[in-house]
């Protein structure tokens, strides 16, 4: 399995999961509306998700 294709697969899994929260616990989905809507109040909620998704794929990433 190529890095590339693992970075596909991390990327589908984390949508499905977010689909799946949004489903399962309608307050997550009534939550994201209310982000979406007030997002100028709620920048931070973007940047935050923006840190986590950079450290989570560099990291732990070995330097060439």
């Amino acid at each position: 399995m190529t890095p590339e294709t693992r970075k596909k697969i991390l990327v589908a899994v984390a949508i499905i999961i977010v689909i799946a929260l949004c489903v399962i616990f309608p307050r997550v989905l009534a939550f994201a509306e209310l982000a979406a809507r007030e997002i100028r109040y709620l920048w931070w909620l973007i940047l935050l998700a923006a840190v986590g998704i950079y450290l989570s794929f560099f990291f732990g990433r070995k330097k060439k």
